[in-house]
């Protein structure tokens, strides 16, 4: 989906795919008459915007054979569905039945992680609709914080300066621009704002800034409106924003019970108690833990913000509420100024398949359902800050008719 801003700039908003399992081509295509094309015409959209994953595999494959790239970018014409945006967070088996850690390797200071990377956009240069104005490529921030010494973190920097390079030879060769945003998480090396205005200084900001996921803001309990000031004053450009929302527990003790039913062996659900905010270390460990199963057993002190994208439009039970108003917030301070603060948004909720038993959806088309859901709340909340929903052009050859 398309709107507009009043600057006149347009802003895409898509889903992101890396909520489904696919890791090969064949599993790619697939899973767009499954889920993405169902979801489109749930919106009665003309065109649906995809934040695809490409596992490390399927994206070394693609980037060698140009031809299979046209093929996809051809299959996604037909039904309707356009790519300006790709997460390169996941390597690979992003929905394996235990990832906890393994999401963060390979991480910025290995060969790997910035070959994948170049392959991305790489592929996403030739994935852009004719008159979008740029890519973005979302990737984690740096790395887990252990091990983290000068070493790695020359390591790094010395990753990221190749990047740029090979980000500006994608444009030279292609005539695209693609820009890569590094996305702050909880327990990372880049977990604040703070630390991504002090560890990404003096990085190329015309191809590399931020990738804002608004639930990891909430959860390390920054202010909206100051996480994006420190941003703008570190020169650091928004690259893409990733919709999401946290779970939130004002009381923790009272909802021991509800809180309970979150815990499962997935993925990480780093938990930061609200006497995180401040400006001290978010990480600190007498205020945040790195799963909610040991933030239960260790009781942290105060409200508990907990690193679980639940959906955006259906609030967990209550005691437990979502971290929306921080999404609100946040949208407001990027779309309500004179300028749009970013082009890119995608709903990212990768976490369907272990919400609790009783919200996890039963079929495909429950599942596409609720991403549909999903996506027409994020437009709603959208057009409330000031943009406008425009109709897409439909590209030649899509299964689209006016």
């Amino acid at each position: 989906m398309r709107l507009r801003h009043a600057d006149g700039s347009n802003v895409h908003l898509g889903y992101c795919t890396n909520v489904h399992p696919a890791e090969d081509l064949a599993g790619v295509l697939a899973q767009l008459d499954t889920y993405a094309l169902p979801v489109r015409e749930r919106l009665g959209a003309d065109l649906l915007g995809l934040g695809l994953w490409l596992a490390a595999p399927v994206a070394a494959e693609l980037a060698a054979d140009p031809e299979l790239t046209r093929r996809l970018r051809t299959e996604l014409t037909a039904r309707g569905l356009e790519v300006v945006t790709l997460n390169g967070f996941p390597y690979a088996a992003f929905q394996a039945p235990v990832v906890k850690g393994d999401v963060y390797q390979p991480d910025w200071t290995t060969p790997d992680r910035l070959a994948y990377t170049l392959h991305l956009a790489r592929i996403l240069a030739d994935l852009l609709p004719d008159d979008a104005a740029r890519g973005s490529v979302s990737t984690l921030p740096l790395a887990w914080r252990d091990p983290w010494d000068s070493r790695r973190a020359d390591a790094a920097r010395h990753r990221l300066d190749q990047l740029a390079d090979g980000l500006a030879t994608v444009e030279r060769e292609s005539g695209r621009t693609v820009r890569v945003g590094f996305e702050p998480e909880p327990g990372c090396v880049v977990e604040s704002t703070g630390q991504a205005a002090a560890l990404l200084a003096g990085v190329d900001v015309q191809r590399l800034g931020i990738c804002l996921d608004l639930a990891h803001l909430a959860c390390a309990w920054e202010e909206p409106a100051a996480a994006l000031d420190r941003l703008r004053t570190a020169g650091l450009p928004v690259v893409k924003v990733q919709v999401s929302a946290a779970v939130e527990a004002a009381d923790p003790e009272a909802a021991r019970g509800a809180l309970h039913r979150w815990v499962e062996p997935r993925f990480l659900h780093q938990t930061r108690s609200a006497r995180c905010a401040g400006g001290g270390d978010p990480a600190d460990p007498a205020y945040a833990a790195d799963d909610l199963d040991e933030a239960l057993e260790r009781r942290l002190p105060g409200a508990w913000r907990v690193h679980y994208h639940v959906p955006l439009h259906a609030p967990p039970e209550e005691p437990l509420t979502s971290t929306v108003p921080v999404l609100r917030a946040a949208l407001a301070e990027l779309f309500a100024g004179p300028a749009a603060g970013c082009d890119h948004l995608d709903v990212e909720t990768y976490t369907w398949g272990v919400l609790p038993v009783q919200r996890r959806p039963r079929t495909d088309a429950e599942l596409a359902g609720g991403i549909a859901a999903e996506l027409a709340f994020a437009r709603d909340e959208l057009v409330a800050v000031g943009l406008t929903p425009v109709p897409a052009p439909v590209p030649a050859g899509s299964g689209v008719r006016r």
